[in-house]
């Protein structure tokens, strides 16, 4: 298929005016009883100049074929003549939004999840998208959900399974965006449509793991949340204990140490408060 030409025909203005000429004579004629005259000039009127007449609105175009030959496009918007036996298809040249259903695929590591997408996309070419493909919003659904079961595929929901991931469905979002929009532009090229925007609009696990999956994220996030408590605690034991040794405020032995470290610890760590136990005697009695 040959790639899109954009063509600029005569205004229609001029085109008008002789339908006008044209249609006065032609009703002239007629009533002076000229027939032949009349019929010549409402035949050239009616066949000729008026079905030429096209009107193209902003971000519009025609794209015109004659007798089975692509002619041209017409994407300038305006009032134009053109030859009246081309074929006359309209184009929108408007940015299109496609809200993608969500789908029910596994994710690199075997998960069920569900996902959807929204593509904004526009025709840059309209030979191709009139020529290449049979309906070519048909085909940028049917891509579309093609390229986004690639992409869950292609990716793990997140880092819990598969701790080596650099990207995830769920941490990368700009990462994911731009492969997502990079492969839709590459399936959709042969229909002349390029692809302005592409994101993840609804991401989650499938409803039979969503509880089991939930539980292991917040076990994840508790563990991770008491590592950090854990660390902390141990640096402020560290401390306390380097800050009396340095004061020489008391002097410890390891019995005793080890002791005030196990208080300290149960107060840093746990997660009640703690009632004070006041001890009137020694470690030792």
């Amino acid at each position: 298929m040959d790639a899109e030409k954009t063509i600029n025909p005569p205004s229609g203005y001029a085109a008008f005016t002789l339908f006008l000429i044209l249609l006065a004579v032609t009703i002239a004629a007629l009533a002076f009883e000229q027939i032949a005259v009349g019929v010549i000039c409402g035949t050239i009127d009616f066949v000729l100049v008026l079905p030429g007449l096209v009107i193209v609105n902003p971000n519009e175009s025609k794209v015109l074929t004659l007798f089975g030959k692509y002619v041209g496009t017409v994407k300038q918007d305006g009032f134009f003549w053109v030859n009246p036996f081309t074929v006359k298809k309209k184009i929108s040249l408007r940015a299109f939004n496609l809200n993608g259903q969500q789908l029910k695929v596994n994710d690199k590591v075997g998960n069920p999840i569900e996902i959807a997408a929204v593509i904004v996309w526009q025709i840059k070419d309209t030979a191709n998208a009139v020529f290449a493909v049979e309906n070519y919003l048909q085909y940028v659904n049917i891509q579309s959900e093609a390229a986004v079961r690639h992409l869950a595929n292609s990716f793990p929901y997140d880092n819990i399974e598969d701790e080596n991931a650099t990207i995830t469905l769920r941490g990368g979002a700009e990462q994911v965006s731009v492969l997502l929009e990079k492969e839709l532009n590459e399936r959709l090229d042969r229909a002349g449509i390029e692809v302005l925007e592409a994101r993840i609009s609804h991401l989650a696990y499938a409803p039979e793991i969503a509880h089991t999956m939930l539980q292991r994220q917040q076990a994840s996030a508790i563990i991770s949340a008491r590592r950090l408590i854990v660390e902390g605690a141990v640096g402020m034991v560290e401390m306390a204990l380097a800050r009396l040794s340095e004061k020489n405020i008391v002097n410890l032995d390891e019995e005793r140490k080890a002791a005030m470290v196990s208080n300290l610890l149960v107060v840093l760590c746990g997660d009640r408060s703690v009632n004070p136990v006041v001890n009137t005697g020694t470690l030792y009695h």
